[in-house]
C-alpha cells in the first residue's frame, strides 16, 4: 500500500506539471490569490510592528494549509487514485512555470519591437521594481534575474517539497512563499513583522535554490550556453548576493547566458545596489528567450528528480524509519542468502 501511495504522489506531480505546462495558471478563482486575500485579512487582525506578531501571523497562515494537506493525506492513505488527483490539482495550483516563461517571452518581444512603454508595464508581472526610468538593458536584466530566481520559487521548490512531504509540503511551501512576497520585503511596516515569514521562506528555499543553480548549469547547452562558464561563475559569485538563495540561481543563469547581472535596483520609494554576477555585457532582448528556455529545461529536470524521489529515496527512507538500519541490513542479507 505504501508503494502504491508513493507511485500516486509521483504520478500526481507529473500530472500537475503537465497541467501547468498546457494550461498555465487558472484564470479565475486561483487558490493562491484566495489564500493571499485570506492572509491579508489575517494580517489586519494580528498586525503589530514586532516580530512576535509576525511569528503568530506566519504560524497561522502557513499552519492552516499544512494541516489541510495533512488531513487530505490521511483521508487518501488507502486511495491511491484519489491521492494522485489531489496531488495533481495541488501541483498545478502552486506551480508557475508556464506563466513565468510566457512573461519572459512577452517582455522579449516588446523590447525587440522597441516598445518600452509596454515593456515597462509588463515588468510588474515579474517583479516589484519601479520600471518608469528603466532602459532596455535594465528591463532585460530585471527579467533575467526574475526568471532565474522564480524558476526556483515557482517550479523547483514546489516540486521538491511535494516530493519530500506530499500535499502538506506543496501547500505549506506555497503559503510561505506567498507570505514572503506579501510581508517579507524591507519596509517601515514590515521591517520586524515580516521577518519571520522572510526567514521561513529562506530556510525552505535553501536546498531548492542550490538545486536550481546546479540544474541551470547542467542544461545550459539547451540555450547555447557554456556549461563550464556557468559552473565557474556559479562557484565564484553565488554567495555575493545579499539573499542566501537568489544568488545561487542568478549566478548560474548569468554564466549560462554569458551576461552580467546585478547593479542598482530601484523600487517604489527605495533602491538597493546589488553586486555584479557574471562576466560579459548587460542582458538584451535576445537573451530573454534563452532564459525562458533554460527555465523550462530546469523545470523538466526538477520534475524528473521529484517524480523519482517518492519511489526511490522516499521508499528507502520509509523502510529505514520502520525497521531501522539493522533491520534493513538483516532483510538484505536474508534476501541474498535466499538466492
Amino acid at each position: 500500500m505504501r508503494q502504491s501511495v508513493a507511485v500516486a504522489n509521483a504520478a500526481g506531480l507529473v500530472a500537475g506539471y503537465a497541467l501547468d505546462a498546457l494550461l498555465g495558471d487558472p484564470r479565475r478563482w486561483h487558490p493562491v490569490a484566495g489564500f493571499g486575500r485570506a492572509a491579508g485579512a489575517l494580517e489586519q487582525r494580528v498586525y503589530r510592528p514586532d516580530r512576535t506578531a509576525g511569528v503568530v501571523f506566519t504560524a497561522l497562515a502557513v499552519g492552516v494549509p499544512v494541516l489541510v494537506g495533512a488531513a487530505a493525506t490521511v483521508a487518501t492513505r488507502h486511495r491511491p487514485v484519489g491521492r494522485a488527483v489531489l496531488m495533481a490539482a495541488a501541483t498545478w495550483t502552486v506551480l508557475g512555470g508556464r506563466t513565468l516563461r510566457h512573461e519572459s517571452k512577452v517582455m522579449g518581444r516588446a523590447l525587440r519591437g522597441g516598445d518600452l512603454p509596454k515593456a515597462r508595464r509588463r515588468l510588474g508581472h515579474l517583479c516589484g521594481r519601479d520600471p518608469s526610468t528603466l532602459d532596455e538593458p535594465e528591463l532585460a536584466r530585471a527579467t533575467v534575474e526574475s526568471v532565474a530566481e522564480n524558476t526556483s520559487d515557482a517550479v523547483v521548490a514546489p516540486l521538491l517539497w511535494g516530493a519530500v512531504a506530499g500535499l502538506p509540503g506543496l501547500l505549506g511551501y506555497r503559503a510561505a512563499n506567498t507570505l514572503d512576497a506579501m510581508v517579507g520585503h524591507r519596509s517601515p511596516r514590515y521591517a520586524r513583522f515580516g521577518t519571520p515569514a522572510a526567514r521561513l521562506d529562506d530556510v525552505l528555499n535553501l536546498a531548492p535554490a542550490r538545486l536550481t543553480g546546479l540544474l541551470t548549469i547542467a542544461v545550459a547547452p539547451t540555450a547555447h550556453g557554456d556549461r563550464g562558464r556557468a559552473w565557474r561563475v556559479w562557484l565564484r559569485d553565488r554567495n555575493d548576493h545579499p539573499s542566501p538563495n537568489a544568488g545561487q540561481c542568478e549566478a548560474a543563469m548569468a554564466g549560462a547566458l554569458g551576461v552580467r547581472l546585478g547593479g542598482r535596483n530601484i523600487y517604489f520609494g527605495r533602491s538597493e545596489v546589488r553586486p555584479y554576477l557574471g562576466d560579459g555585457p548587460r542582458p538584451e532582448a535576445r537573451h530573454l528567450k534563452r532564459a525562458a528556455r533554460i527555465s523550462g529545461a530546469v523545470g523538466l529536470a526538477a520534475l524528473g528528480v521529484a517524480a523519482a524521489y517518492p519511489v526511490t529515496v522516499g521508499r528507502l527512507a520509509g523502510a529505514v524509519a520502520r525497521t531501522g538500519w539493522r533491520g534493513l541490513a538483516a532483510r538484505a542479507r536474508g534476501t541474498g542468502q535466499g538466492r
